[in-house]
């Protein structure tokens, strides 16, 4: 599957990659890499041979506002800011929850338009043999719409049966082929 620009797997593959990149460079600097040099405290401490320095004999100046660093991390801060502004903001799972629902509603209402109204009716009637011997079902689909009150119908189920005629049941007597027939029923139909 590839995802489309701006999509929700698109958006979550930069927030962990962001996200590792961050992670990993937080460890990188808690590792212990300098952002900028500065002088070890001597403690009063004069190495042998050394006049005393001008420094120590003054009062420390008060810390300077701290300058923009442009290193590695600061960089990747900036790349970070930078790919977080580009995209759309995560919606809360309600939201989307919502928003699911909002099309769920959309696409039934899409579905009710394209289906012509009409209701379902449950019945058993025989669907009549047409002239070419084949069940005509649309006729038996329109008799039980008929009997519920509707104009016409479309057959939705229908069922079979075997119909014997009363001489099958002759102790003795030999079975003939048109002794027992197939019936084919009408058991639920769309009205209209």
């Amino acid at each position: 599957m590839t995802a489309r620009p701006g999509t929700s797997s698109t958006r979550s593959r930069v927030y962990i990659t962001a996200l590792f990149v961050l992670s990993m460079l937080t460890i990188v600097s808690h590792e212990g890499w300098p952002q900028s040099a500065q002088p070890s405290p001597t403690l009063g401490l004069q190495e042998q041979g050394q006049p005393p320095s001008p420094q120590q004999d003054q009062p420390a100046p008060a810390a300077a506002a701290p300058r923009e660093n442009p290193g590695l991390i600061n960089e990747m801060g900036k790349l970070f800011e930078k790919s977080l502004s580009i995209l759309p903001p995560l919606k809360s799972p309600s939201g989307t929850v919502g928003d699911l629902n909002a099309r769920a509603k959309d696409a039934g209402d899409a579905l009710s338009r394209l289906a012509k109204p009409g209701s379902m009716v449950s019945g058993r009637v025989v669907c009549p043999v047409a002239a070419n011997g084949t069940p005509d079902c649309k006729t038996g689909a329109d008799k039980l719409c008929q009997s519920k009150g509707y104009k016409e119908g479309n057959s939705l189920n229908t069922d079979s049966a075997q119909t014997c005629s009363a001489k099958v049941l002759i102790p003795g007597r030999a079975r003939k082929p048109d002794d027992c027939r197939t019936d084919n029923y009408v058991t639920s139909a769309l009205c209209q």
